[in-house]
């Protein structure tokens, strides 16, 4: 998983996600960008949507060294 700066999270490979009903939106070995601004049309996709609506992503949040990754 990629986090980009004021974008979407790219999930790459392995990896399905699911509503919480059990339905499959995407199947391992696809490529899907994920909304963090909550105004895509396609949500939970993206759309590209928070560049017009000029979203920024709050900074990172430090970890404590005992905190898994």
């Amino acid at each position: 998983m990629t986090v980009y700066p004021d974008g979407p999270l790219l999930v790459r490979g392995d990896a399905e996600i699911r509503l919480p009903g059990g339905e499959v939106l995407a199947a391992p070995g696809r490529t899907v960008a994920l909304c963090r601004c909550g105004q895509s049309a396609l949500l939970p996709f993206c759309d590209g949507t928070h560049k017009a609506g000029g979203f920024r992503a709050p900074p990172p949040t430090p970890r404590s060294p005992a905190e898994p990754a």
